[in-house]
C-alpha cells in the first residue's frame, strides 16, 4: 500500500475543490473552531500590542531607557503574530477579527496598566505566563489536525517563552539595583 493517494485522484479533487485554496481533503480540523480559536489568539496579541506600546510611552526613570527598549521590541514581535495569525485566518477562509469591540472579552490576557517599571514588568509577564499556557492548549487541540496552524502557533509559543524569560530577567536586574 502507497503513503500517497492515487496521483489522478489527487489530481481530480485539486481541480474540484479550487475554491477552497489551501483546505484540502487531508485538513482535519473543524475550520470554523480553528478560526474562532485563532481570533483569540489575534485579539490576546492585539491586547499584548496596546499593553507594551502603553508601557514603552510610560517608562521611566533610571531604568526606563534599557526597559522601554524591551517593551517596544516586544510590542512589535507581537504585531508580527498578530499579522501572522489574521493571514493564517484569511488562508483558512474566514475573517480576522480585528474590532475594538469585545476585544477584550475575546483575548486570552488581559490589559492592565500597571504603575511603575516593576508593576508594569510583572503585569506583562503575566500576560506572557497567560499566552504561553493557552498557546501550549492550542498546540495540543490542533494535534495533526491542522500542522500548518500548528507549527505557527508553536513558533508564536517559542517567542512568547523567549519574553517571559527577558522580563523575568529584566525583573532581576531591577531587584538588583533596588
Amino acid at each position: 500500500m502507497s503513503f500517497l493517494s492515487d496521483i489522478t485522484t489527487l489530481r481530480e479533487r485539486a481541480r474540484a475543490k479550487m475554491s477552497e485554496g489551501p483546505i484540502t481533503d487531508a485538513y482535519g480540523a473543524d475550520r470554523s473552531q480553528v478560526i474562532e480559536v485563532l481570533n483569540e489568539a489575534l485579539a490576546t496579541e492585539i491586547v499584548c500590542v496596546l499593553r507594551y506600546k502603553r508601557h514603552y510611552f510610560m517608562a521611566d526613570g533610571l531604568s526606563g531607557g534599557p526597559v522601554a527598549a524591551e517593551f517596544l521590541e516586544h510590542a512589535n514581535e507581537e504585531m508580527g503574530h498578530a499579522d501572522q495569525i489574521a493571514l493564517r485566518i484569511t488562508q483558512l477562509q474566514g475573517e480576522p477579527n480585528f474590532s475594538p469591540a469585545g476585544i477584550e472579552d475575546r483575548s486570552h490576557s488581559e490589559y492592565v496598566e500597571g504603575s511603575g517599571l516593576v508593576d508594569m514588568i510583572k503585569e506583562d509577564l503575566v500576560a506572557e505566563r497567560i499566552a504561553i499556557e493557552s498557546y501550549a492548549e492550542i498546540v495540543q487541540w490542533l494535534g495533526d489536525k491542522d500542522p500548518t496552524t500548528r507549527r505557527m502557533m508553536e513558533d508564536i509559543l517559542a517567542v512568547e517563552e523567549e519574553h517571559a524569560d527577558d522580563l523575568l530577567n529584566l525583573l532581576a536586574d531591577l531587584e538588583k539595583q533596588g
